[in-house]
């Protein structure tokens, strides 16, 4: 794929789908994490860095919203989410069993780019894993990818056995004390020059401040970096306006330079010098 487009995604569309497992991760102080695998959608493709929006039957008048979730991976297996439960939403999705029914609609917005001919930077925190297991696993090239994941909790609740097998140069950095974060951004810093000397492509998720230091580097070295954004949402389909971020000049659309738009649909990843983080 040319490294400017943004991938032809299907349409998106509303499914009832079953349970198919619900595997939980070691649960710690500060992180309980879960791999919700629901049936397969009648899907023709997705880009890795798209979300469903989720909501199970069972949820009634009680939630009324759906969650916002990035794709994990789909396979013949099921379609597989990673999950940290830290509200009463993520609590429920975590007590789902086989069989429990769930309405999803997806795949929604806009994914990560790929560029196979250049190396490529994978650049996690936390949660923000979760897409680039997808990305590993459809990569052409998955030798041209190094992965760079900062981690607060200990690895073994995270599915990195998925990238450590997937052929991709994955390295994992704790962060115990504000040193390790400082020599973890040092580190992101070093490698994102090296990728920009090299005409490679950097992709990015996690939290806002890890993200915001992500997009300094980037104007800093002027690594070609996409970094995909985790707002809250309640639709995912641009209707209620409550996930919106603000575009700077070189907004593609001239017109919509310096205003507002939709994560959701002109997300949730963008080029990195295109929208402003608060």
């Amino acid at each position: 794929m040319d490294m400017n487009e943004r991938g032809k995604a299907p349409q998106p569309g509303i499914y009832e789908l079953d349970v198919v497992d619900n595997v939980p991760f070691e649960s710690v102080p500060g992180g309980s994490h879960f791999a919700l695998t629901l049936q397969k959608p009648a899907w023709d493709g997705w880009t890795p860095g798209q979300f469903v929006m989720l909501r199970p039957k069972n949820w009634g008048a009680d939630l009324l919203w759906a969650r916002p979730f990035s794709i994990c991976r789909v396979n013949e297996e099921g379609l597989t989410l990673f999950i940290q439960a830290k509200g009463r939403g993520t609590e429920r999705l975590r007590a789902l069993t086989p069989g429990d029914k769930v309405c999803l609609w997806g795949p929604l917005g806009k994914g990560f780019a790929v560029d196979a001919e250049h190396p490529t930077l994978l650049l996690a925190g936390g949660i923000g894993l979760a897409p680039f297991i997808g990305y590993a696993e459809r990569h052409p090239n998955p030798a041209g990818l190094t992965l760079l994941f900062g981690h607060k909790i200990p690895e073994r609740c995270y599915p990195t056995d998925l990238l450590k097998t997937s052929g991709v140069n994955f390295q994992a950095f704790p962060e115990r004390c504000l040193e390790d974060r400082e020599a973890f951004l040092a580190r992101i810093r070093e490698q994102m020059a090296l990728i920009a000397k090299q005409q490679g492509l950097v992709l990015a998720c996690g939290p806002q401040p890890f993200l915001k230091a992500i997009q300094g580097f980037a104007a800093e070295c002027g690594a070609r970096t996409q970094i995909s954004l985790e707002h809250r949402m309640a639709c995912g389909i641009g209707a209620c306006l409550g996930c919106v971020c603000t575009t700077t000049e070189k907004w593609p659309v001239p017109s919509k330079a310096g205003l507002p738009v939709q994560t959701c649909t002109q997300g949730p990843v963008f080029w990195s010098d295109q929208i402003v983080l608060e």
